[in-house]
């Protein structure tokens, strides 16, 4: 993943935060991260081109949720109440939050449902993926194009776009005969992006145990 080789100066953002929220248990940052990315798909759900807004705010929860959703491991670390249970939550909130997300641009009108589908299947396939590897006795897999981290950047920067540029022609792109708008193409995207990353992420595990 691209943003995984930043880690280190996110880290230099998360940690005084982390130990401001310290007092806080992690497993409770965890399902508040839930509950900002179901807020934020609702508001995807309910867009319409007269509450453009909510775009704008669905972004935001999405922001949120990755920044508790980074903040519950700092937070467990540092107080020493990291635990398998605890990255089971963490995990399993992560895929219901993918969930959430894109379901809620899915069943909205913002993207047409087998553009959406096909998105949810690459975001999904991703993720397991990449702890499947661990579950067979391989490390786990970050590898590839498409991780979580880069999925919430660019729904992010998609939501703030897709307000800032309602109105004009810029939110809508033909290609080959079919008109795309941003949303839509975040999704090709996703589905590319993530089933590639999938099977690159199946290759290797597929060699590691090979190996072993």
């Amino acid at each position: 993943m691209v943003l995984n080789e930043y880690r280190e100066q996110a880290d230099l953002i998360l940690e005084p935060v982390a130990e401001k929220m310290s007092s806080i248990d992690p497993n409770l940052v965890s399902w508040m991260s839930l509950i900002f990315a179901f807020i934020a798909g609702l508001l995807f759900y309910f867009y319409s081109p007269e509450r453009s807004f909510l775009v704008l705010i669905g972004g935001i929860f999405i922001f949120l949720n990755s920044l508790f959703d980074a903040l519950d491991g700092k937070i467990a670390k540092m107080t020493g109440k990291a635990s398998s249970r605890g990255d089971l939550l963490d995990h399993a909130i992560d895929r219901y939050a993918d969930i959430f997300i894109i379901s809620g641009i899915i069943l909205g009108p913002l993207v047409r449902t087998w553009i959406g589908v096909f998105a949810l299947v690459g975001v999904l396939m991703t993720s397991y993926m990449g702890t499947q590897a661990h579950a067979v006795g391989v490390s786990r897999d970050y590898g590839g194009i498409a991780g979580r981290a880069e999925r919430l950047v660019l729904l992010i920067l998609v939501s703030l776009l897709y307000f800032f540029l309602s109105g004009t022609n810029w939110t809508s792109y033909q290609i080959s005969y079919i008109e795309f708008n941003l949303f839509e193409l975040l999704m090709v995207w996703f589905a590319l992006s993530g089933n590639i990353t999938a099977v690159y992420r199946g290759l290797n595990t597929w060699s590691a145990l090979g190996d072993k």
